[in-house]
Parts: structure tokens; C-alpha cells; sequence
């Protein structure tokens, strides 16, 4: 078998490689999580293969990673396929990049920038290699990078080969600039300078199957040390601790010199395993991220919206003391125009005494009796308007619960008390005293509401303001029991007294009574 000098540069890796897989890579360096992802641009054309048309050439060229590197590909778009037949030169071991990178492998890049593995390039001892592989993709462009292990689902910035267009390439040229993402290198590597050289010329010759399951070993401890980086232990713990198992049994089988295949088999299932547990751990950290990202949201909304709250406490706060200052201020002008009021009427009546002493007196009977007309004059000409009774107390007009709506009159009603009103203006020295009352369940306020409303509807009339004045009694004269709705009813009304010196203060059906002692009872003693 052939021995193969130039790949004894894998052998060296192993001193380094387990320190991956532990957290370190030589003294005193620390491992920083893999595939922090980066945005990078190239501009590597994307080629749309016509569909059955034959096989189209294109060529590889190096970079200035690889300036030496080339190659060519046929590329044919067949029926529910693409096939690449790809041929590779000057490909030198990819550890110069850094002793973390392992392997080669071929990506196609669509025009959107979407990354496809399409396989793993292993050189010969002739540096060249071969590759064919099939694809499902219909427009692409093609790359090589150095990667630390065959199953990377991205490609890392370590570009060596890029595909050329031919002038005698078959295809659809998109005139585009392609941007995909890249791994960014560095995070874990440590710089040799010319110690691997070093160690490569003192390295030990092996064979080419030999060399392929070394390899395999270790792009698999690779895959397994940078899933660890990324945090496979605690967000994927079972799929890492199954590729350990994996990597573990592949490296019994080399150790026991048993088949390369088997070798193989089982670490490239460990670095599958491996990039499994990788994506895993990132995908769920990236959730946690999510979540806690909500969570503070949600924390912040609540946060605004126990402010708002608060904010409309404080309103509703200081609408309520601004609402009790305007009541109390207008309890205070109630109190003023009371007094006011009062004293007014303390005034009038001392007046009203005065000329009464001043006047001579008028004899009883004819005074009476031109009272006692007009009074039945007006009796019933109020009747004819709205209920009314002759009282002690005045010509008593009563407005039922009925002709409510709320505190304010009904349009008919206020009708009439227009009418009353109009009656009573003809007639100076008349006043009307209008007192609000309800029943046991109704508020005093309600009642006042309602004989203000009666008294603003007399005076807008032409009644002089001292001649109407308006009171709430709430339920201090029910009528009947409050014990049945229909009782209750009845207590809720407005009565306007009607009175003055015009009409006297007797009812037309009672009578005076004199207090003079009867001479004949009581006769007297001399």
C-alpha cells in the first residue's frame, strides 16, 4: 500500500484536539463559543444550469488563503437531480489554517444566500482530490472551506477555492452579488507558527486508510468539543452524550485495529451527532433569549400599565376633591341666599307689621269676604289646571311622581304650570312656595332637584323672585305608609303653596273663632 508523507501532519492534531473537547486549546487559553454567525461578501457568481441541456464546465480557482489551489467541475441539471463531477489540485493540508481545521468540504451557495453541505474533499498524497455528489438545487455557486469537521452546516470564513465562470460555461450567469452567512474563525484557535512545520517533519508516515479513520476520529472530537463550546451540555445533553458514545466506540475500534470502515462509520456519526447537539444547544438558547426577552416585555407592559392605573386613580383622586370644593362652595352660596332670603322675609313681614299698625283697621267682615272671593276665585280656576285644595296653609297645587322624568318635568306638565303661573301673575302680593317630597327610598336631593325645577319654570314667567321659593322636604310628610310600591308612589310629589295677604289665611270652608270668654259661662263676680 501507498504511503503518504505529506498527511503526517494530521498525526499532530491529537495533541491538540482533546483540549478542545475540554474547554482549552494549549496553556491557559479559553474555548469561546463557535458559530457566532457574521454576515461576510464574496463574489461568487451563481450559475442557473440549464435544465437537460449536457454537461456544463466551470473551473475552481484559489484564494489568497490557497493561492496555489485549483480545479474543475462538470455540473449537469438532469432529470429530478444536479450532478457535480468535481476535480481538485495544490489542496495542502487545511491544519496550516489553524490546527482546529480538519477537512475540506464543497458548499453550494444559491443567489439568496442559502448554504448546502454538499461533501467532504479528502486529498491524496498528491495533494489532489475527486468528488461527486448530487444536489437537488437548480442555480448555485460553488466553494471549498477548511472546516473543522465533514458535518458543519455552515461554512466557515476559511474560503479557499471559489467557482470560476468559463467563457464556454452552459448556464444562466446571475448577475448578482451573493451574501451567505459564515462561521467566523479564531474564536478557538491557537497560532503554531512554525512548530507544526516542525512537528511535521519529525511525524511518522501512515497509510491512507489509516490516515481517512485518524481523520474521521478527529473532526469527530472537533464536532464534539465545539457543541460543547456552544452549550450542548446543558441545552443537549442526551444528543451529546450520545455522540461521546459514539466517538468513544470509534475510538475502541481504531485501538483494536479493526476495520477502517467501521472506524468511520462511527465517527462520522459522532460529528453528525455532534453539529445535532450544537444546532440544538443554539436553537434553545436562542428560545431562553426569546423568552427572557418576553418576559421582560410583559414585565415592562405591566409595569406601564400599573403606571397608567395609577395615573387614572389620581384622576378620578382629584375630580372627586374638585367635585366636593364646587359642592361645598355651592352649599355655601345656598346658605348665603337662604339668609339673605330670610332676612328678607324677616324684613318684609316687619314692614308689612308697620303699615298694618299704621292703618286703621279694616272691619273684619269686609275684609273676609273680599278675601274669601278671590280665594274661591282662585280655587277653581288652579283646579282647572292641575289638582288643588284649600288648605290652612294656602291653595295647595300637587304635582304627582308621574310628571317626572328623572328631576325634570314632563313637556305636558311644564305646560300647566305655565298656565299656573300665568294665573298667579295676575294677581300681585301672591306667593309660591314649592316643596319637593319623596319616599322612604329616595334621597332628599331628589326632591329639592324637582321644586327647583318647578320654581325656575314660575319664575321664568314674570313672578318676582321674592315671591317663589323652593325646598326639598325629602320624606318628612308621606302622605299614606311607605309599605307598598304603589304608597311609595304617592309620597313623591311637588306641592306649590299658594298664599298671601290677598287671600288670607283661612280655607274657604272653615271659619274664625273668637277668644273672647262668654259672659253667660262666665259671669262676673263683684
Amino acid at each position: 500500500m501507498k504511503h503518504l508523507t505529506l498527511l503526517c501532519v494530521s498525526v499532530i492534531l491529537l495533541t491538540a484536539l482533546p483540549a478542545v473537547g475540554q474547554g482549552t486549546v494549549g496553556k491557559g487559553k479559553e474555548v469561546s463559543p463557535i458559530y457566532n454567525v457574521t454576515v461576510v461578501e464574496r463574489s461568487v457568481k451563481a450559475i442557473n444550469y440549464e435544465y437537460r441541456t449536457g454537461p456544463t464546465e466551470i473551473d475552481f480557482r484559489g484564494t489568497v488563503l490557497l493561492p496555489d489551489g485549483k480545479g474543475e467541475a462538470v455540473v449537469e441539471s438532469k432529470r429530478g437531480r444536479t450532478e457535480i463531477e468535481a476535480k481538485f489540485e495544490k489542496m495542502t493540508p487545511p491544519a496550516r489554517f489553524g490546527r482546529e481545521y480538519l477537512t475540506y468540504t464543497l458548499w453550494a451557495i444559491t443567489p439568496e444566500g442559502a448554504a448546502r453541505n454538499l461533501g467532504e474533499i479528502v486529498p491524496n498524497g498528491s495533494d489532489k482530490a475527486s468528488l461527486h455528489v448530487t444536489t437537488d438545487l437548480q442555480a448555485f455557486g460553488l466553494l471549498v472551506t477548511a472546516e473543522p469537521y465533514s458535518t458543519a452546516r455552515q461554512p466557515s470564513d476559511v474560503v479557499v477555492l471559489e467557482n470560476q465562470v468559463r467563457p464556454d460555461t452552459v448556464g444562466k450567469i446571475e448577475p448578482i452579488e451573493v451574501k451567505y452567512e459564515l462561521m467566523p474563525r479564531g474564536h478557538y484557535t491557537l497560532e503554531l507558527g512554525n512548530n507544526l512545520q516542525t512537528a511535521a517533519a519529525n511525524a511518522p508516515r501512515v497509510s491512507m486508510n489509516t490516515y481517512e479513520a485518524m481523520l474521521e476520529v478527529y473532526e469527530a472530537q472537533n464536532a464534539i468539543g465545539i457543541a460543547r463550546a456552544a452549550g450542548a451540555d446543558r441545552y443537549a445533553a442526551r444528543t451529546i452524550e450520545k455522540a461521546q458514545t459514539l466517538l468513544s466506540e470509534a475510538q475502541r475500534l481504531q485501538a483494536s485495529k479493526s476495520a477502517t470502515s467501521l472506524v468511520v462509520q462511527d465517527a462520522r456519526e459522532a460529528s453528525q451527532t455532534a453539529e445535532d447537539a450544537r444546532v440544538i444547544a443554539e436553537r434553545r438558547q436562542a428560545d431562553e433569549r426569546l423568552t427572557a426577552a418576553e418576559q421582560e416585555a410583559a414585565h415592562a407592559r405591566e409595569a406601564q400599565a400599573q403606571t397608567q392605573a395609577a395615573l387614572r386613580a389620581a384622576e378620578v383622586r382629584a375630580d372627586a376633591e374638585r367635585a366636593q370644593v364646587e359642592f361645598e362652595r355651592a352649599a355655601s352660596r345656598e346658605a348665603e341666599t337662604d339668609a339673605a332670603e330670610a332676612r328678607r322675609l324677616a324684613e318684609q313681614a316687619e314692614a308689612t307689621a308697620t303699615r298694618a299698625a299704621a292703618q286703621p283697621p279694616t272691619p273684619p267682615t269686609e275684609r273676609s269676604s273680599q278675601q274669601m272671593e278671590l280665594r274661591t276665585q282662585l280655587l277653581e280656576q288652579l283646579k282647572a289646571v292641575l289638582p288643588t285644595l284649600d288648605t290652612p296653609r294656602g291653595l295647595v297645587v300637587t304635582i304627582g311622581d308621574s310628571a317626572f322624568d328623572g328631576s325634570e318635568l314632563r313637556e305636558t306638565v311644564a305646560g300647566r304650570v305655565v298656565q299656573l303661573a300665568a294665573i298667579m301673575t295676575k294677581h300681585p302680593g301672591l306667593r309660591g312656595d314649592v316643596q319637593g317630597f319623596t319616599d322612604s327610598a329616595i334621597s332628599e336631593a331628589t326632591s329639592l332637584r324637582r321644586a327647583e325645577a318647578v320654581g325656575r319654570i314660575l319664575l321664568s314667567q314674570g313672578l318676582p323672585a321674592d315671591a317663589v321659593s323652593a325646598r326639598g322636604l325629602g320624606d318628612s310628610r308621606p302622605l299614606v305608609s311607605n309599605s307598598s310600591p304603589a304608597r311609595r308612589e304617592q309620597n313623591r310629589r311637588i306641592e306649590i303653596v299658594i298664599s298671601g295677604q290677598l287671600i288670607g289665611n283661612v280655607a274657604s270652608w272653615d271659619r274664625t273663632y273668637s277668644i273672647m270668654p262668654d259672659s253667660t259661662r262666665f259671669p262676673k263676680h263683684n
